[in-house]
């Protein structure tokens, strides 16, 4: 065997990760300060210690218009990534609807991204299951994986007024507890007037 072989690949697996840009939530944009304290059902909730500078990349809203998040500058913006094929997303989706009720004239808003490849899935989907009025973005492409991972879902991302990640929960949780909506105003109060 070429005794040069091992020694080139480490040369060039090395120069390939030097070489390759920092991944957009790796930019650290300002101390988040002290976290605010959760309630019980908000406890796998993550408050990150610095804000993360995200990527400007695109979706298609349901009209397959191209969308993204720049026009939510100077709102608190909750992403919740969902699918047709996720239970645990069905079950969300009223809490969801009831969030972006409560919260419709404050400094917040409340965007769903299905992650579905088939977006036609999602018409019979909201249908089937009595889901009016829920306007959700689309992104088959998982496009969304350049800034948060979509690997597990239901997941919800929190971004501040200036669009960058302060905060995310991956996983079911209880939308209708009572401490939820004290909670998202104190995150709307610490994260959108910066």
């Amino acid at each position: 065997m070429n005794k040069l072989l091992p020694l080139t690949l480490l040369i060039l697996t090395a120069s390939i990760h030097l070489n390759a840009p920092a991944s957009p939530v790796d930019v650290r944009v300002y101390k988040t300060g002290d976290p605010i304290e959760k309630p019980l059902v908000m406890s796998r909730f993550v408050e990150l210690h610095h804000a993360r500078k995200i990527a400007d990349i695109h979706f298609m809203d349901q009209q397959k218009n191209k969308v993204d998040l720049q026009q939510y500058h100077g709102k608190l913006v909750m992403v919740n990534l969902w699918a047709t094929w996720c239970a645990p997303c069905a079950k969300e989706i009223p809490a969801m609807q009831e969030i972006q009720q409560r919260n419709k004239d404050k400094d917040f808003v409340l965007l769903p991204i299905s992650i579905d490849e088939d977006t036609n899935a999602i018409a019979p989907f909201f249908k089937a299951h009595g889901i009016t009025g829920y306007e959700t973005w689309l992104d088959p492409e998982k496009n969304i994986d350049y800034i948060m991972p979509a690997d597990l879902i239901p997941a919800s991302f929190i971004l501040d007024g200036k669009g960058n990640l302060v905060g995310f929960v991956r996983g079911y949780i209880d939308w209708t507890d009572d401490d939820i909506q004290p909670y998202l105003d104190r995150l709307i109060a610490k994260y959108t007037k910066l």
